[in-house]
């Protein structure tokens, strides 16, 4: 079926003969199960502190710990809405995730260094973690999916272009690499007030693209593609002022499929191969050497791929000195110090971390919690396909959005080859959209059903008679 084939359908012949008491029931059923405008602001708020870093900028504002305060009344709020949000549990993923915790909870003694665990790292597990119970539970009207998109890729852009402004007026690129004979190279990082560095913003830049690509360039409206159009070379510039190889190859993913969504590959590629000309000819000679490491031996820092490569099988390697249940949670650089001898630096590897930290059994738990996601995409499609036989109207942005989704999930899963992930908040943020999204195109269905069956009701028996 074709990429158009689920475009909206316009005037749908039942809403203009459906009883009006049979939507206003509708209507009341869905405001008696959604969640307090109030409750969704807040949650609002807070992706703004977390995302925009707002204790970071504010150190007085900061003292008072804003975002663990925020996930507290947040957690409070919806405790109070629990009749609400029974349902929205009951999906797979969060099963998952709650089979996880009760894993991590019953294995704790087990592990390697559970003080670590109750010290360090579990406050920025919840943390991070509570962005998939918040968003699947809050984000439960179309409107609110919305505005949820808006705030979050907004962040995100505004993450990627802060720290590439402050390079384009004062020549900082806050991040370095060693390239070797004691000599060290430049790279962009975020921002001062941001904890990602040079390789997050790598990552963060290819995920957002893929968001912005697939939601932005279909859009009907001109002046959303033409601020798409206006977005893309200052992150391609940021994405190389990088120098993140890993994200490199991650574009490559994003690139095969705007290439197979493409309506005119011919254009697409000729495009693509000119701004490759002209790019790689204003690059550098250290980002050429970089690039070019990733295929040729012959470069100064092929050797560094070949340590990172080998740093992947130490990795792996590491997770099997504990292979039952792990080292505890965010305990990976502690591993590397006291079993290794290495410096402590995170994974670089979220499937070798899952198997250090939380074992065999917690790494097959989480991947599971993967693939539901993955899942759950798939029976949007079926849904699609479905829905369309029977001419329900879904609006095109429900069929950008869940291509997005899908080709994000193919960007993260790539890219957790080279990144950590466990108790990052990335896949919990998708989680949570893919659950409300996902909740989204059924109650369009339903709400259909409904004022189908009220448009067109079935004869009784006796009036069959």
């Amino acid at each position: 079926m074709g990429r158009n084939a689920f475009k909206i359908q316009e005037g749908c012949s039942v809403s203009a003969t459906a009883p009006p008491q049979m939507f206003q029931s509708a209507k009341s059923r869905l405001e008696s199960l959604t969640v307090p405008g109030i409750i969704f602001f807040v949650y609002c708020y807070f992706l703004i502190d977390y995302f925009g870093r707002l204790a970071a900028r504010v150190p007085a504002y900061g003292m008072f710990r804003p975002t663990l305060l925020l996930v507290l009344i947040l957690a409070v709020a919806l405790f109070a809405q629990a009749h609400k949000a029974k349902d929205r549990l009951n999906e797979t993923p969060i099963k998952i995730i709650l089979l996880l915790l009760g894993y991590i909870f019953i294995s704790f003694p087990l592990v390697e260094w559970p003080g670590s665990v109750l010290r360090n790292n579990i406050d920025p597990f919840i943390r991070s973690l509570s962005f998939l119970f918040f968003t699947a539970v809050i984000v439960d009207t179309d409107r609110r999916l919305k505005v949820f998109l808006l705030i979050f890729l907004g962040l995100q852009a505004f993450r990627i272009l802060e720290p590439l402004i402050s390079y384009l007026l004062t020549g900082e690129l806050r991040g370095s690499t060693y390239v070797g004979g004691g000599q060290f190279e430049g790279r962009l990082g975020g921002s001062r007030y941001d904890v990602i560095n040079a390789n997050g913003l790598g990552f963060l830049i290819v995920s957002t693209l893929a968001f912005l690509h697939f939601l932005m360039f279909r859009s009907p409206s001109r002046l959303i593609r033409w601020l798409y159009l206006a977005l893309v070379p200052l992150l391609m510039y940021a994405l190389v002022l990088t120098s993140s190889r890993g994200a490199l190859l991650t574009l490559l993913v994003l690139a095969w499929f705007v290439f197979w969504d493409s309506r005119n590959k011919f254009v697409l590629v000729t495009v693509v191969a000119i701004s490759l000309v002209v790019g790689w000819s204003q690059m550098s000679d250290f980002h050429k050497e970089r690039y070019l490491s990733l295929i040729s031996d012959d470069t100064s820092m092929s050797g560094t791929r070949q340590g990172r490569i080998d740093g992947l099988s130490v990795e792996f390697r590491l997770g099997l000195k504990k292979p039952i249940f792990g080292h505890g949670l965010g305990t990976t650089s502690e591993a590397k110090v006291n079993q290794l001898g290495q410096r402590r630096e995170a994974a670089h590897n979220l499937y070798a971390e899952l198997l250090i930290e939380i074992g065999f059994i917690g790494a097959l738990i989480f991947l599971a919690y993967l693939f539901s996601l993955h899942k759950m995409l798939r029976q949007n499609l079926r849904r699609f396909r479905e829905v369309f036989g029977k001419n329900v109207p879904l609006s095109d942005f429900h069929y950008r959005l869940n291509h997005a989704l899908f080709v994000v999930f193919w960007v993260y899963a790539v890219y957790s080859i080279n990144y950590y992930g466990l108790s990052q908040d990335y896949w919990y943020v998708y989680g949570g959209l893919c659950i409300a999204f996902y909740r989204s195109l059924k109650r369009n269905e339903e709400r259909f059903t409904t004022a189908s069956l009220a448009a067109n009701p079935q004869p009784t028996e006796a009036a069959a008679r």
